[in-house]
């Protein structure tokens, strides 16, 4: 990866991110052992999608387009509310990873990625196992 382009330009931009946050919540929708995780969620996954499309835009270095609509993203505040253990943030991973891998996302910036979902995901964590 060119150090001059940020992770979202060398994946594609706001097309991958659409295709993996998709990609994302069909798996979620989709397997059964990511039941805890799809709970958390309300049924209509709409706003859902597009909070997370519109976050991954800005975090991964592209336009900040989260923030104008739905205020500063606090992260950890905004999930305090739900109980989140080692397991949901396990599957929340392993549905990540898979999304990345099946939209073509790998390679260093797979790497990169990967270790900055865990770090965030484990950040996220409320209860202690």
């Amino acid at each position: 990866m060119d150090d001059k382009k940020s992770i979202y330009e060398a994946i594609g931009g706001i097309d991958k991110i659409d295709e993996l946050v998709d990609r994302f919540y069909d798996l979620m929708a989709l397997e059964p052992k990511l039941e805890e995780l799809r709970a958390m969620h309300p049924q209509d996954l709409s706003e859902s999608r597009e909070k997370l499309k519109f976050f991954l835009t800005g975090w991964m270095g592209g336009p900040d387009i989260y923030s104008p609509k739905y205020g500063h993203p606090m992260l950890r505040a905004r999930h305090l509310p739900y109980k989140i253990s080692v397991t949901e943030r396990n599957q929340w991973l392993v549905c990540m990873y898979q999304a990345m891998e099946d939209c073509g996302i790998d390679g260093n910036i797979a790497k990169q990625l990967e270790k900055s979902f865990f770090n965030t995901a484990d950040w996220m964590r409320s209860q202690p196992n």
